[in-house]
């Protein structure tokens, strides 16, 4: 079956159909669910790798093109010939971690495996001379590791913040904690060493593609975290200390005496980790909160004289 027969879906389907599809038969497929069933497993695997190629327009268009294959490999302009395996790069693609897609494959093939493909191993660097029917290329190649397995693994923002270890189920149904490294990012990649598909040379890797979700109310800005803090007047007008969230747990923070919204507060070390290790800041940005219907409120300011024009720096 092609790709799009893999996912049940028509070649022209939507970004929105092929996702749904895909979440359609990973919840009945997903090796969690299938635990005594390993042809669930191999189904599993196959969506998710379809996923994979059909999700990335540009693999998409290649794919339709006819320029790769199923998974992912340059087509070969000419068929394997020469008694060689015809074989060039392979990238797999198999279960996703937590029920999410797979997200990495290799981008362009790799030259050398294509000559080994048609000469055997060495061909493309040795001159002629030696034995084998193509003189210096007879030498047979060392055996290949299995393919790469591929997952995406969906962090949450203050998970990835704090650098908490996340619980992956593997395709196979085993399961591990993954440390985050420093330096986390959206689409940051960890290789996991012999956790991929058997082959005759060993187990290839697994190839883990971080996704962090966005938050509520923290903003990333590089490795400082920034939040909208409301305030009340009073606060404002006379200074406090309030409880402020933070992604290690709430905080007490002092408000300043006559703070305006729009002001900046601090907090060290509250942000993200870099690849360095040093750790961002959580930015504060004050937002006074005035109540729509105060009766207190509303007779002081008929009383008061403003305090001003607040607009004279812009000259109206």
């Amino acid at each position: 079956m092609d790709l799009y027969q893999q996912l049940g879906i028509k070649r022209g389907a939507s970004e929105a159909e092929i996702k749904k599809a895909y979440r359609s038969l990973a919840k009945q497929l997903h090796p969690d669910r299938n635990k005594d069933n390993p042809k669930a497993a191999e189904r599993f695997a196959k969506v998710t790798q379809a996923y994979d190629l059909l999700s990335d327009k540009d693999k998409r268009a290649r794919y339709d093109r006819g320029e790769i294959d199923e998974d992912g490999n340059p087509r070969m302009p000419f068929g394997g010939g020469f008694g060689g395996s015809g074989a060039g790069h392979r990238s797999g693609g198999a279960g996703g971690a937590e029920g999410f897609p797979g997200g990495f494959t290799a981008d362009a093939a790799d030259l050398s495996d294509l000559f080994e493909g048609l000469f055997g191993s060495g061909g493309a660097r040795r001159g002629a001379g030696g034995g084998g029917p193509f003189g210096g290329f007879g030498r047979a190649r060392a055996p290949q590791k299995g393919a790469e397995v591929n997952y995406r693994l969906k962090v949450s923002f203050v998970d990835a913040a704090c650098l908490k270890d996340q619980r992956v189920t593997l395709a196979g149904g085993k399961t591990i904690d993954l440390k985050l490294p420093k330096g986390v990012e959206d689409g940051t990649k960890i290789r996991l060493t012999g956790q991929g598909q058997e082959g005759p040379g060993g187990k290839g890797d697994a190839i883990v593609t971080v996704e962090i979700g966005s938050h509520s109310f923290y903003v990333r800005d590089g490795k400082n975290i920034r939040l909208t803090l409301p305030v009340t007047l009073k606060e404002a007008v006379q200074g406090a200390k309030v409880k402020v969230p933070t992604a290690e747990g709430p905080v007490m923070v002092t408000i300043p005496k006559g703070s305006s919204s729009g002001k900046l507060l601090r907090l060290k070390g509250r942000g993200f980790t870099a690849k360095d290790g040093s750790r961002g800041d959580q930015i504060i940005e004050l937002a006074i909160d005035v109540p729509a219907h105060d009766e207190a409120l509303q007779q002081f300011v008929e009383g008061w004289s403003g305090g001003g024009n607040p607009r004279a720096s812009l000259g109206v």
